[in-house]
């Protein structure tokens, strides 16, 4: 391919973590080559070692950007928040939404897990810890307040987030229900699933009329 991009500086690099990306999401890590995500990019072999030392190296950048941004936004999302319920409720909203836009980068953090070094791993698998202990600590949180009844709070950590990120599986835009029906669907769900029983389910409130978001595979 003939060259079209300069080999210096941070459109460069955006470049390349862009056709890593999408090389990695559809070849799978161990296919996708040096050279090929060069000519992907438009720039000879030679010059992406002026911007990652390995492929390992962009794997492990890729990985750890999108948890640490994962991290971030949640962070925001859970602001203000004062009752657990609010806050598990703004979890769902916002891991739901986030994973609907990040399809490519959630796929490869945890299908390609297996292919980081082992340094690597024990940093990626920390991050994803710091992340589920967000949720293990609104859900301990509220079944001290006497708003959650949790048999056990690791347990309901992982289903939720087992069930909040299988969408990635199914979701495609377009279909039958709206982004914010399908949000909705989760929270109630979720919420529905910690309630006391014999109490009212705190996320009763009926969902969005269906419009389109949801499709089967």
């Amino acid at each position: 391919m003939a060259r079209t991009i300069g080999s210096h500086g941070p459109k460069t690099m955006e470049a390349i973590r862009k056709a890593g990306l999408r090389l990695i999401f559809e070849h799978g890590y161990a296919a996708m080559s040096l050279r090929q995500l060069a000519a992907e990019v438009g720039i000879q072999s030679g010059s992406l070692y002026n911007h990652i030392s390995t492929k390992q190296e962009l794997l492990f950048d890729l990985v750890r950007d999108h948890i640490n941004e994962l991290l971030r936004q949640l962070d925001r999302a859970l602001q203000g928040k004062q009752q657990p319920s609010d806050k598990l409720r703004a979890f769902v909203a916002f891991h739901v939404t986030y994973h609907m836009t990040k399809k490519r980068e959630v796929f490869i953090a945890n299908s390609e897990l297996r292919s980081l070094e082992p340094k690597n791993y024990e940093e990626i698998v920390a991050l994803r810890g710091a992340y589920e202990q967000r949720l293990a600590a609104i859900l301990a949180e509220g079944v001290a307040e006497g708003e959650f009844e949790v048999v056990d709070v690791q347990v309901a950590t992982f289903a939720i987030l087992a069930l909040l990120t299988g969408l990635t599986t199914w979701y495609r835009p377009g279909g039958r229900l709206t982004k914010e029906a399908i949000v909705a669907a989760h929270e109630k769900l979720v919420l529905s699933s910690v309630a006391p029983a014999g109490t009212p389910d705190r996320a009763s409130q009926r969902a969005p009329s269906p419009r389109g978001g949801l499709e089967r595979r």
